[in-house]
């Protein structure tokens, strides 16, 4: 009999995160969701039959720990992350830069060092990095989202080469414009008339389920099939810079 596969997925609690983890679980892996809201992953991995695990993914005490105990791990989803702000590169707070570099690149860094042992073990790993079209290009008032996306990136792309021989994959997915829960809000720092206007006008944007399902596609390819990076935007999304809205 198989042993089942095992999908850790951070950032669990909402959006991305949250739909990823639902789609594995019907994808047929055992899900292990972490993510810093307790309750909300507590009640996810009870409906899905996960397991959750609360943790900070910038905190390498508390990453080292959970991989110690987590076991078997065939797939590594690093989605924790996220933008603070929308000022200029000139009137950007650095703390809020820092506070973004150590989500969006320090928390994919120490996941995936304390993981790579177990991903190794399996025969068949996956790491996968969600990144951002920020990632891709910059755009104004997204100084220090893209440059932590660009890092995103830019460990993605180191990885596959140093483990390239190795029977682990590393996959990045950038999306374009998603309408996920809470995303917009938290950069605006709560201000929902400004995170409303992001998709004013935009017919279709992309929901957490679109980014879920093809997260779910890459992952379950043929083991020798990389999916190295595929970027995902709605259809009204021609780039960063380039949205058609009916207004």
């Amino acid at each position: 009999m198989t042993e089942q596969k095992v999908a850790v997925v951070t950032g669990a609690s909402s959006g991305i995160g949250a739909a990823t983890a639902r789609r594995l679980a019907a994808d047929g892996f055992e899900v292990v969701l972490t993510a810093r809201r307790t309750e909300r992953i507590e009640a996810l991995a009870k409906e899905i039959g996960g397991r959750a695990y609360t943790l900070d993914v910038t905190d390498r005490a508390a990453v080292d720990a959970f991989a110690a105990e987590v076991g078997r791990v065939d797939v590594l989803i690093n989605n924790a992350g996220g933008a603070i702000g929308a000022e200029s590169v000139e009137n950007g707070d650095p703390d809020d830069w820092r506070a973004m570099y150590e989500v969006n690149v320090i928390g994919v860094l120490h996941m995936t060092q304390a993981l790579l042992p177990a991903l190794r073990a399996t025969g068949d790993g996956t790491v996968l990095v969600l990144s951002s079209t920020a990632a891709l290009a910059a755009y104004e008032g997204g100084g220090g989202y893209v440059a932590a996306k660009h890092a995103a990136h830019t460990i993605a792309a180191t990885l596959r080469l140093e483990l390239c021989g190795e029977p682990i994959r590393v996959i990045e997915i950038a999306p374009g414009m998603v309408r996920s829960e809470g995303f917009a809000v938290t950069r605006f720092r709560g201000d929902e008339d400004k995170a409303a206007a992001v998709y004013a006008g935009v017919a279709e944007p992309l929901t957490s389920e679109d980014i879920a399902d093809t997260v779910s596609w890459a992952v379950t390819r043929p083991s020798h099939v990389n999916i190295d990076l595929l970027v995902v935007r709605p259809r009204a999304q021609a780039a960063n810079h380039k949205v058609h809205r009916d207004l």
